[in-house]
């Protein structure tokens, strides 16, 4: 079994997966939210007349969608509540969190080892990934939503109804279609994606073109559990993927600020030397880095951190350094 390595970083957890040097699959997780494997005694404020729905309220104030409540379950009352799905982000709106009434021990949210083990995963810490590991060139590409190929890139865009994956490139549509259905396969697993999700392929004419494309889909998604349409004469695939939680690609784009605010800690903590880490920040990346974080880097250095407001440069001028005492 391929082993995972998680860095447990500074108001979030990474984990990748590799062969060599490579990632091929990865996830990020940002704690202080409902975590899948959760379970918790919490308040049913809203019963959905009707239906055995409702909204249920966590000891961390986050509301959470309810399911299978039963009959006798009456607003206001105190129930133990598993949690089934994180919440996520679309397009600039947060989808709460699922849960259903349960039986279960309580158990805190899991941090992304254990959610990993639980799935039978095999996990070791690590204080930092190998440095030949390109964490940050996967970062870039979710922020830049851009991933190349040979002869083309995907180009992901959440919306509210789907993740859309537009396939661009100069080559033959055929060949085109078929150089990206590698690349993609690989896309989901380093970007941890899942849900519902569309691929716009170039338009295919020829029937005989767009069956192939779907068996190749098949192939390299043979291990990843999921359901999928026959790719349609306009070239569009639809896929629905079981999801958990938020992907990396959902999480460095839906929040980009609180995503270049953990990056930034993690460029910080990981420089080596006496003196003051600086950590320079933009204006709108300054506010997303907690007191209680830059507590924390103080501690995991053994150097004072101070933030400096570097609103003055360009709007992505946020690096750490150390500088002497």
């Amino acid at each position: 079994m391929a082993e995972w390595l998680v860095e447990q970083g500074i108001g979030e957890e990474r984990a990748v997966r590799l062969e060599g040097s490579t990632i091929v699959a990865a996830r990020l997780h940002w704690p202080g939210g409902l975590v899948a494997g959760q379970v918790e005694n919490a308040r049913l404020t809203i019963r959905h007349a009707g239906t055995p729905r409702g909204i249920g309220l966590f000891s961390n104030g986050e509301r959470a969608h309810v399911d299978k409540l039963p009959h006798n379950a009456s607003e206001g009352a105190t129930m133990r509540l598993a949690v089934t799905r994180s919440r996520v982000w679309e397009a600039g709106r947060r989808k709460l969190a699922q849960c259903r009434p349960s039986d279960l021990p309580l158990r805190e949210a899991p941090g992304l080892a254990e959610q990993l083990e639980d799935e039978g995963e095999s996990v070791r810490a690590v204080r930092r990934f190998p440095p030949e590991v390109e964490w940050d060139e996967l970062w870039s590409e979710a922020d830049g939503q851009c991933v190349a190929f040979a002869s083309g890139s995907l180009l992901p865009y959440p919306t509210p109804a789907m993740l859309l994956i537009d396939i661009d490139g100069e080559d033959a549509p055929d060949r085109l279609a078929a150089s990206a259905v590698q690349p993609l396969a690989r896309m989901f697993a380093r970007m941890d994606i899942g849900g519902n999700i569309g691929i716009d392929f170039p338009t295919l004419a020829e029937k005989a073109h767009r069956k192939r494309i779907d068996a190749a889909l098949a192939d390299a998604l043979a291990d990843w559990p999921h359901e999928r349409t026959a790719m349609n004469g306009f070239g569009f695939v639809q896929i629905v993927a079981r999801l958990r939680r938020p992907s990396l690609l959902g999480l460095i784009v839906q929040d980009r600020e609180g995503a270049i605010a953990r990056r930034l800690l993690r460029q910080a903590e990981h420089l080596d030397g006496p003196g003051i880490t600086e950590l320079h920040c933009t204006g709108w990346v300054a506010p997303m880095i907690q007191a209680h974080w830059m507590t924390e880097l103080e501690k995991r250095t053994g150097r004072p951190a101070r933030l400096v407001d570097s609103t003055r440069l360009d709007a992505e001028a946020n690096w750490a350094q150390i500088v002497p005492q």
